[in-house]
């Protein structure tokens, strides 16, 4: 079944895009906060950096592009397939790393009762969800979905000949997964359990690149927190 069969509709390749190279800045912002000494990676401040710095080059690139939610997989044409699509991907996304975060971590050896200590788990649970989770996940999918992975796949287009290369961006997916797993403050919150953004960041990332569908990862990304959020809360309590 292909992408337009399922509901999911892929939007035309973009003949140009000017500005697509504002997606180094937050790496460079990301790499250059490991950089620095402990006692500056601990303000505030510099832990959101890098985000801070996506979302200004957010909104330079989109100053120098038209269909800028077309670009970003936003289209209207989208969001049916993304709610059913990113409904069973975040399903299925949850339960797995429930598993692993209730099971496999803890056999492992890691203590996982920091989680109640998070800015996340200190906030009351219907503030959390759905509320809180889905503008997070809004955010967050708009920054290294949209703008990081697109534009690094932009660029990196112009390295292939082939279609599947071109298509797939190997090194924009892994590069983008990374940057997103490696984010200050995920790594920060949620210390070791960080290494589980690598393989969603993989997956969405697949994802956005098939079907050009921004819709279907903001919602894998609310249903699958929300999933994990709730189990984790209600284990830990």
């Amino acid at each position: 079944m292909t992408a337009p069969e399922s509901g999911l509709h892929v939007i035309p390749t973009q003949t140009k895009e000017w500005g697509a190279a504002f997606a180094l800045l937050p790496i460079a912002a990301t790499l250059g906060f490991y950089a620095l000494p402990a006692s500056l990676q601990e303000q505030t401040l510099v832990l959101f950096a890098p985000q801070i710095v996506a979302y200004l080059a957010l909104g330079l690139w989109a100053t120098r592009n038209g269909n800028i939610a077309s670009r970003l997989g936003l289209g209207k044409r989208n969001f049916r397939g993304g709610l059913r699509w990113g409904l069973l991907t975040g399903l299925l996304l949850g339960c797995l790393n429930t598993f692993v975060i209730l099971s496999v971590y803890p056999h492992l050896g890691y203590d996982i009762n920091f989680l109640k200590t998070t800015p996340h788990g200190r906030l009351p649970f219907l503030v959390m969800v759905p509320w809180f989770i889905c503008g997070i996940a809004f955010f967050v999918e708009l920054n290294f979905r949209g703008l990081l992975l697109g534009r690094l796949a932009t660029l990196e287009s112009r390295l292939w000949r082939s279609g599947v290369a071109q298509r797939f961006s190997p090194l924009a997916l892994i590069a983008s997964s990374l940057i997103f797993a490696f984010d200050p403050f995920m790594v920060n919150t949620f210390q070791d359990l960080h290494w589980i953004a690598v393989w969603d960041g993989l997956i969405w990332g697949i994802i956005w690149l098939r079907t050009r569908n921004l819709y279907v990862t903001i919602v894998a990304h609310a249903i699958e927190v929300i999933v994990m959020y709730s189990s984790v809360k209600f284990a830990l309590s």
